[in-house]
């Protein structure tokens, strides 16, 4: 027992310092536990430590974290994620299939059986590294967040069936006829969980939910019992927490349980990327490197090109179709589980998982690359990503009237503005780049423009030389910097009121000029509304308002405050 708690000891240690390094060099800290494993695993191999607890460690903290993942698939969703998400996951997974079976059966060489798997795992993303960039972004509540997460989940319902039916199928058995009996049986197990989810777990939580602790240990409890369950009749542990997680989502405490294992979360997450790390033998690289380049290709830039393809069919514009692609591009949690079942199966050989787990690495590290720098990487690209944007959309977005204000982004925040442009009596337009809210606006007669607020373009056809005031609910920092310049360029006398989504953007956006700058953490959408209703567009008012916005931001960046709301999905 020593000897084990030695070995967790160092590798522990050795993330830490790794990815402290690492963040001092101001690099994603995703970056450090993966090196920090690589590193580790050279110990692991020349000390001989136990690789039994590694394998514990890695099949415990993915099925956990299937668990949590689970917990935010909240079936109900399903319905908020529209035919776009639908259509885009469901298309997006059988194209990425068909491409990744054809290069590694044409061009690597491998079995049919084994390209089959290798297809199906480049064919999902990793909900776990998504979240996590989009959270630390700040971009869950953007458009393409959403489109994103519902493109997740669609794949992860996928996933689930295709690992009910890997895990139905053994050797000389037939794929259709056990496969189709896996599902079944596996449908039916699912149905009965949810019927105990539905009838029964909601008396059993109502009386343990007055003890955080309890609510914590049954949390637990519901997830260890299902993958139990699960593995006891056939299926992987994994589709069983996978589950357990979906199920308490329905619940009204599903917010409760998430917060109260985020801490056990947060350490299987650091122990999921460093058991990646583990896994790849510095000696064996050569072997398969130039394999993993090759099927890295083809998830970090086919796969966005079809997901870019397939959005511009439903009128997205180009930036959200680039910025959807580039976030998706890196393989899933589930592409391991699916090939290490397979192997476990005796369907392929045990091979295949070093060259997917490098893939999988060099997946992660690239994409977490191109989520952080996408804005940057689309200004260069801009001209060439036209292709992926239909003419029909600009030709259509002609503007003829004049306007008093223009509202971007219409959301929560931009409906209670709104309502305060109609009582001041001005004349607005609503410029937003989702077509479905376009499309609802119209349809009540209000004026609206589908466009994107970081195409110049756009903002070259706007009349912002006449309008007396900008509103901006948008989050993206780099977004209201382009908008406030193109504004104050044309006329300096517009109050441009802009959102912020920390305090030192906020305090950036008011050193470029900004009149006001919305802090939904500090001061909400009603504050703002209430402010427009009064002020109209005095800009004395407005200045006042700045001066005592500015104080109280910087009261709370000396009490070393960002925003209040310190939790980060």
């Amino acid at each position: 027992m020593d000897i084990v708690f030695i070995q967790l000891a160092i590798i522990l240690l050795a993330a830490f310092i790794v990815s402290y390094i690492v963040r001092a060099l101001k690099q994603p800290i995703i970056i450090g536990y993966i090196l920090a494993g690589v590193i580790v695993s050279a110990l692991v191999v020349n000390l001989g430590y136990s690789q039994e607890l590694i394998n514990i460690f890695s099949q415990f903290g993915v099925a956990f974290l299937l668990f949590i993942v689970g917990l935010h698939l909240n079936p109900k969703v399903i319905k908020e994620i529209g035919v776009a998400s639908l259509s885009i996951g469901l298309l997006q997974v059988i194209l990425t299939f068909g491409v990744g079976f054809l290069v590694a059966w044409g061009i690597l060489g491998f079995s049919v059986v084994a390209s089959f798997y290798v297809g199906i795992a480049l064919a999902f993303s990793s909900t776990i590294i998504v979240m996590k960039l989009l959270s630390d972004n700040h971009q869950i509540d953007s458009l393409y967040g959403k489109i994103s997460i519902g493109i997740l989940i669609i794949q992860d319902l996928i996933a689930i069936i295709v690992l009910m039916i890997i895990s139905s199928v053994g050797k000389g058995k037939v794929l259709v006829s056990s496969g189709f009996e896996g599902v079944l049986f596996g449908a039916l197990l699912i149905i009965g969980l949810f019927f105990i989810g539905y009838l029964i777990l909601p008396r059993i939580m109502k009386k343990i939910a007055k003890s955080q602790e309890l609510l914590f240990l049954f949390s637990l409890c519901w997830c260890f019992l299902a993958s139990a369950l699960f593995s006891y009749v056939g299926f992987s542990l994994e589709i069983g927490a996978l589950v357990a997680g979906v199920i308490l989502s329905i619940s009204p405490y599903a917010t409760e349980i998430s917060s109260k294992i985020r801490p056990i979360r947060d350490f299987f997450l650091i122990i999921f990327f460093i058991i990646l790390g583990l896994q790849i033998q510095i000696s064996t690289l050569g072997s398969i490197l130039v394999e993993a380049l090759i099927l890295s290709f083809v998830v970090i830039i086919i796969k966005p090109l079809i997901v870019m393809f397939l959005m511009k069919q439903f009128r997205y514009t180009k930036r959200t179709n680039f910025f959807t692609g580039g976030i998706l591009s890196q393989i899933s949690e589930f592409s391991l589980i699916i090939v290490g079942l397979a192997i476990a199966k005796g369907s392929i050989g045990g091979e295949l998982m070093n060259t997917m787990v490098l893939t999988m690495v060099l997946t992660i590290l690239i994409s977490t690359y191109i989520s952080i720098y996408s804005p940057k990487l689309y200004n260069k690209l801009a001209k060439f990503l036209v292709i992926f944007e239909k003419k029909k959309i600009r030709r259509s977005r002609k503007v003829d009237k004049e306007y008093d204000a223009i509202l971007f982004g219409y959301n929560r925040i931009g409906f209670s503005i709104l309502e305060s442009f109609k009582k001041i009596n001005k004349k607005y337009l609503v410029v937003d780049f989702n077509p479905d809210t376009v499309t609802y606006l119209n349809k009540f007669r209000i004026p609206a423009l589908y466009g994107d607020a970081f195409d110049m373009e756009l903002l070259e056809e706007l009349p912002l030389e006449k309008v007396k005031m900008v509103v901006s609910t948008i989050p993206d920092l780099e977004t209201n910097k382009l908008l406030l310049e193109e504004v104050k360029a044309r006329n300096k006398n517009t109050i441009v009121i802009l959102r912020a989504h920390s305090i030192e953007d906020a305090l950036e956006l008011y050193e470029e000029g900004a009149s006001y700058v919305l802090t939904p953490h500090f001061l909400g959408g009603e504050y703002v509304s209430k402010m427009i209703k009064h002020s109209d567009v005095n800009i004395a008012d407005y200045s006042e308002e700045k001066s005592k916005h500015i104080k109280m931001l910087k009261s709370f960046r000396q009490q070393g405050h960002q925003h209040p709301d310190v939790e980060k999905n």
